[in-house]
């Protein structure tokens, strides 16, 4: 399988809302509720949201491509955070936030997530920030398995509010061997 990653343009915010739709309910904890999942869906991660963050500042959209098709993505925020527990939890700072990251099932088990996680962070290390660092829940060990094959190792907790209900998510971080851009 050739895996085609590229930058997401503003015409992939449709697409990039079709296929969060498939794959951020696989991220939910078993006993989130639906109705909960919907509303994240319809109000996080919308076309309109998708478009925002393509074109805003300091935000960089990565795209696994199959046939035209977006079946995977990723996001790194350049904004330092402001949640105090992730500020209290980071010994790598300033740091990149990869802030979204989700392949679409049919690419579990491909090398898909692997090579989207290599370029995602190529293109951390370009921003000259020496660490980068995501939330995961902390119930998804298949994500976490993944995150700690690819360098990451957790450092703290924070909530993830999902509809009327917070959920904990583990802190992880990972310095980056930094290549300012030429």
């Amino acid at each position: 399988m050739t895996i085609d990653i590229s930058t997401a343009s503003a015409t992939d915010a449709v697409a990039l809302a079709a296929c969060a739709a498939v794959t951020f309910p696989l991220a939910c904890p078993p006993d989130s509720l639906p109705a909960d999942i919907q509303h994240h869906l319809e109000t996080e991660l919308s076309a309109e949201r998708f478009a925002a963050w393509i074109s805003a500042p300091g935000h960089t959209i990565l795209c696994i491509r199959d046939g035209g098709t977006i079946m995977g993505y990723s996001m790194i925020v350049l904004d330092q955070p402001s949640d105090a527990d992730v500020l209290a939890a980071l010994s790598i700072a300033p740091a990149v936030e990869l802030s979204k990251f989700y392949v679409h099932p049919d690419h579990h088990g491909r090398g898909a997530a692997a090579a989207l996680m290599q370029r995602t962070l190529e293109l951390a290390a370009r921003s000259g920030l020496p660490g980068v660092w995501l939330g995961v829940n902390q119930e998804n060990t298949r994500a976490i398995r993944f995150y700690g094959k690819s360098g990451f190792r957790r450092v703290g907790a924070k909530r993830f509010r999902l509809g009327d209900r917070f959920e904990d998510d583990f802190i992880l971080e990972r310095s980056l061997q930094v290549r300012v851009a030429t």
